[in-house]
């Protein structure tokens, strides 16, 4: 008897949505990236996106990539511990870490093996790692694999943060990792209370900016920026695969801290390097970032407006301030199903159910692009309403 495929024959969670006609999931793109994408033939408005500035069509995005293959090759057939470093690698790097005002930053093959790597090895047995209860799986994964002891805090609770610096040895590392932008919810850390209880306490912060970079602070410098409080942040961590269009992740920090990273990280040691069209576009995209302004500019009037709208039209949206709405629907087959007939009806929007939440906070993630149009979002949001009437989730009664 095969024990493992025993085992796991009994997981029939999916098949049971498929049986339903409501599974929502790998949902297969047949066009490129954009604010409407072709699903099964069918054009749909994309509000499921993470390319919060929509670069990942833009032509020089796309040419710095081509450029990159044609230079360099598709792959680099090795970590960048051994032959996978290359001059882009570098330049990106130096780019990287003078626009967050850091000494030195690494770049990662993704994000989530930033986390990993970095938090898995920062610490060891005798410190601590102090994470909120919503950081991102990432960083869940990573402190699971260090043998330093762990200390989980309330969401966004800063009582509950200096309830646990209070457990830790005064004489050992403290170190707090945090989303900057929580990606379900789309709420702000509140990184001035995290920072004084740092000071207070000597301890250290990590931030990841995945969500932040490229919508919040000067230039899209994230939320730390958008605090001015990035002198105080030991590690900032970003994304290429949201706002930068690409694939692949970083860190920034201090020369001692990236040096003892690149000899330390394994998930950055053990790991193949970008690929040389990832890295390329990334750099392009952060230009173009940096360069255009606007881009951030009407994606906050669009977030500005849509925050507006879905609040007056009843729904739960929750304490997000950014991009990511979550429209609580607080009930998992009603969540499947408007996620089904939003896309009968031209919307695509991703669900969260359990169990990555509890059934009683399911929700449908609403995100933003910078490429939107008021005339889609209006579309969207006029279709959002009817479906969440239907199943009771607004708080407002039409008249």
């Amino acid at each position: 008897m095969n024990l493992l495929v025993e085992k796991l024959s009994k997981y029939d969670e999916p098949q049971k949505v498929k049986a339903m006609g409501l599974y929502p999931y790998f949902r297969v793109i047949e066009s490129d990236q954009d604010t409407e994408v072709v699903i099964n033939g069918k054009k749909v408005l994309m509000f499921g996106s993470n390319s919060y500035l929509g670069l990942t069509n833009h032509p020089k995005v796309k040419e710095a990539a081509i450029a990159a293959t044609k230079k360099y090759g598709t792959g680099m057939a090795g970590s960048r511990f051994l032959n996978g470093t290359l001059d882009i690698h570098l330049e990106l790097e130096k780019k990287i870490a003078k626009f967050l005002g850091k000494d030195d930053a690494i770049i990662f093959s993704t994000g989530f093996q930033v986390n990993l790597g970095v938090v898995s090895c920062l610490t060891g047995r005798e410190d601590y790692i102090l994470w909120d209860e919503l950081d991102h799986a990432s960083i869940i994964e990573g402190h699971r694999l260090s043998f330093s002891q762990k200390f989980k805090f309330k969401h966004n609770n800063m009582h509950s943060l200096e309830l646990q610096l209070q457990k830790c040895d005064p004489r050992k590392i403290k170190l707090i990792v945090v989303d900057g932008v929580f990606s379900m919810e789309g709420d702000i850390v509140n990184l001035p209370e995290i920072v004084r209880l740092a000071k207070e306490y000597n301890a250290n912060i990590m931030v990841d900016e995945a969500h932040g970079l490229g919508i919040l602070g000067r230039q899209g410098r994230g939320v730390c920026d958008e605090f001015r409080l990035l002198p105080d942040i030991d590690l900032v961590m970003g994304t290429f695969s949201k706002s930068l269009a690409s694939i692949g992740g970083f860190i920034a920090s201090t020369d001692d801290i990236i040096n003892y990273l690149r000899h330390n990280a394994r998930s950055y040691m053990f790991s193949a390097s970008n690929t040389p069209a990832a890295t390329a576009a990334a750099s392009a995209a952060f230009d173009i970032m940096v360069s255009e302004p606007e881009r951030i500019e009407h994606l906050w009037k669009l977030t500005n407006y849509a925050l507006k709208g879905f609040r007056e039209m009843g729904c739960e949206i929750g304490h997000t301030a950014t991009p990511i709405i979550p429209l609580f629907i607080r009930d998992n087959d009603k969540t499947f199903w408007v996620i089904k007939e939003l896309f009968e009806q031209g919307v695509f929007v991703n669900p969260v159910v359990a169990p990555a939440v509890s059934p009683s906070d399911t929700l449908i993630r609403f995100s933003l692009m910078a490429t939107h149009t008021f005339e889609q979002l209006d579309f969207a949001m006029h279709k959002i309403e009817k479906c969440l009437r239907k199943v009771g989730a607004l708080n407002k009664v039409l008249v």
